[in-house]
Order: structure tokens, then C-alpha cells, then sequence
């Protein structure tokens, strides 16, 4: 629905920190000054829909993202809307693309022995905002010689 060319593009989420997440979109190819944006979302299914408080703005006061705080995701899900107006046209996004941002492994622990000459490594899964099981992550250790 809406008029051609004034749906956004290359709308994306990314969460950071675990709970924070920021979301941007461009402007639609089209779209005028009076064209405005507005984005809808909900962690899952079972919960309500809640509106952008924090918006991001163009030039032309265009919303063109939004920040979240004390964001959680179940089970994978997240769903969007973003609507508006031009000339009492609708607007809507038909994709999206969210991705997390890991804080890097925690308690990093290292026990080297000069007489067997090799080093153990520990640490402990980041915190994510909705990933449960550790098999999920891998892991690559660079080892520099000082």
C-alpha cells in the first residue's frame, strides 16, 4: 500500500550491550518534506505493540530511526511496522534485518607454565539478549608473542 517510491528502505535493526537496540531505515525515493514515518514493534506475539519514544530525525524532521532501552527478544521473534502518511497515503515496510552486536566473552582467564610451555584458556559466554545455549557461539583466539 501508499504511493510509490515513498515506502522506506534498507530498514535494520541492531541491538547492542544486550539490551539496548537502534533501528534505521532511508527515507523512501519519493518522499516529500511532509512524508513522516512512524515505527511500530513488539518482542513476541503475546505482547502489546509499543511506538518509538526515542526517534531519530532527518534534516527535514523526518523520522528516520529509532533508539529502544531494556529491549528483550524471545525465541527469536520480533515484529515490525513502520507506517505513515503522505497526503493521507499509507506506507508500510514489507523486510527487515535484525542483528546483535556481542559483547566480547566474559572472566577470560589464562594459566600459561614455562615448563610444559602451553597456555589454558577460559571464559564465559557473552550476554546476549536472546541467545540461551553457548553450542551457539564459536569462538577464534588470536595469540600474540610480547
Amino acid at each position: 500500500a501508499g504511493m510509490n517510491g515513498t515506502a522506506i528502505e534498507n530498514f535494520a535493526c541492531v541491538i547492542f550491550n544486550v539490551s539496548f537496540m537502534s533501528c534505521t531505515w532511508h527515507v523512501g525515493r519519493t518522499a516529500t518534506e511532509d512524508t513522516q514515518y512512524f515505527l511500530y514493534w513488539r518482542p513476541s506475539k503475546k505482547e502489546d505493540v509499543t511506538e518509538c519514544q526515542n526517534y531519530i530525525k532527518d534534516a527535514c524532521g523526518r523520522h528516520t530511526g529509532c533508539r529502544f532501552q531494556n529491549v528483550t527478544i524471545q525465541n527469536n521473534n520480533a515484529y515490525f511496522l513502520v507506517n505513515g502518511s503522505r497526503d493521507g497515503q499509507s506506507i508500510h515496510i514489507s523486510d527487515y534485518i535484525i542483528v546483535e552486536k556481542l559483547t566480547p566473552p566474559l572472566n577470560v582467564t589464562v594459566n600459561c607454565t614455562e615448563a610444559s610451555h602451553s597456555c589454558s584458556i577460559w571464559w564465559q559466554p557473552p550476554h546476549t539478549s536472546h541467545v540461551k545455549r553457548s553450542s551457539c557461539f564459536k569462538y577464534e583466539i588470536v595469540i600474540e608473542n610480547k
